[in-house]
């Protein structure tokens, strides 16, 4: 096997990052809170990427800036496109549910 059939794909690296996510969640019994904390993890880790791929990061911000936000909208777009043809399963409960005031309805 050679190296390049070894080497961890990004798809796998993020089904890490993913289940720790998902392990958070359950924990916070908030998935708002995590997604919130996963978000600000990827700028600070992403600033950081700039940072040591810049020569120049002043001068660069601004195409950092549109570079890393035009990805993530690809990859949320593909993702959100997922989940609208196979929704997530609501998990089983014991108990009747209560009114959710945690979700949150994204209005331009």
């Amino acid at each position: 096997m050679t190296d390049a059939n070894k080497a961890t794909t990004i798809f796998e690296l993020a089904d890490q990052f993913i289940a720790l996510a998902n392990e958070l969640s359950q924990a916070e019994q908030d998935v708002g809170k995590v997604g919130t904390a996963l978000r600000f993890a990827a700028a600070r880790y992403n600033a950081f990427e700039a940072a040591i791929k810049s020569s120049d990061l002043a001068n660069e911000k601004d195409s950092a800036l549109d570079w890393f936000s035009n990805e993530y909208r690809e990859m949320l777009q593909d993702n959100l496109e997922d989940h609208i043809a196979n929704p997530p399963a609501p998990a089983a409960t014991d108990a009747a549910p209560e009114a959710d005031n945690s979700v949150q309805h994204f209005q331009p």
